[in-house]
């Protein structure tokens, strides 16, 4: 029964966010801060998973522009990834999300940037812009560099398209990691702690191309341990004895 009711609400909610958010973005097509408006919209409904989510933010983190790496768990994400979203920040999604009805079509005038994949020419082209976007208009891009969810196998190993667009733009890569959420169940009341935790910026000064694939490396190395810190921190706050690894 709680499944049913939890599911009949995520999707009035998005429903309704997807209604007044698709208006606003009319009225201001491709604005740098509607990503930010949907982020907090769909972040609100965290409580109707019967989660808290707690949000972590180094004072070192400012302005911007960054690029924000977020690890991609499942589709809890948007609910909870989305608490962290700072304002003038878009995301970058795989192109073939445009065919969703009214999802994709609201994802591309909400302002985020959409990449062809599977066409590796068009996909180093669309990085580029990104790159002169970040540059011209100050703007940060939110990006899951292990380009597909996870589902509970951990940290996956990072495509270097997120680092040769920071490397280009001149930015430093913000990781932002979130704790595992594979124990969330819809038919459970309470579904306990999701940690966010976003980490200081890593700059990219003095970085080239060639660079790329070895700073992807360390970056990674960097996000896999705060992912376990961060995993136990939840586990224990939610009375769990198991291993984070196995969380």
């Amino acid at each position: 029964m709680l499944l049913i009711v939890r599911s009949v609400l995520l999707a009035v909610s998005l429903l309704l966010a997807f209604i007044f958010g698709g208006l606003v973005c009319l009225l201001r097509p491709r604005h740098r801060d509607n990503v930010h408006m949907f982020a907090k919209i769909f972040s609100s409904a965290a409580p109707i998973l019967g989660l808290k989510v707690i949000v972590r933010r180094p004072k070192e983190v400012q302005d911007g522009p960054y690029i924000f790496l977020g690890n991609h768990q499942n589709n809890f994400d948007l609910f909870t990834h989305t608490k962290a979203v700072p304002k003038g920040t878009v995301s970058l999604g795989k192109k073939s999300l445009v065919w969703i009805p009214l999802f994709g079509q609201i994802y591309w005038l909400s302002g985020n940037i959409l990449i062809d994949r599977k066409n590796r020419n068009s996909a180093f082209d669309t990085m580029a812009k990104t790159a002169e976007k970040i540059k011209q208009n100050r703007l940060s891009v939110w990006i899951f560099p292990e380009g597909t969810r996870s589902r509970g196998r951990g940290l996956l190993p990072f495509k270097a398209g997120a680092f040769h667009t920071a490397i280009a733009a001149g930015v430093p890569v913000v990781p932002v990691l979130t704790s595992c959420q594979s124990h969330i169940n819809l038919n459970r009341w309470d579904n306990g702690v999701v940690i966010i935790e976003m980490m200081a910026p890593i700059p990219t000064e003095g970085l080239d191309k060639a660079d790329a694939k070895a700073f992807s490396a360390q970056v990674h190395e960097i996000m896999s341990a705060k992912f376990n810190e961060i995993n136990r921190e939840a586990a224990t706050l939610m009375g769990k004895t198991i291993p984070a690894d196995d969380v």
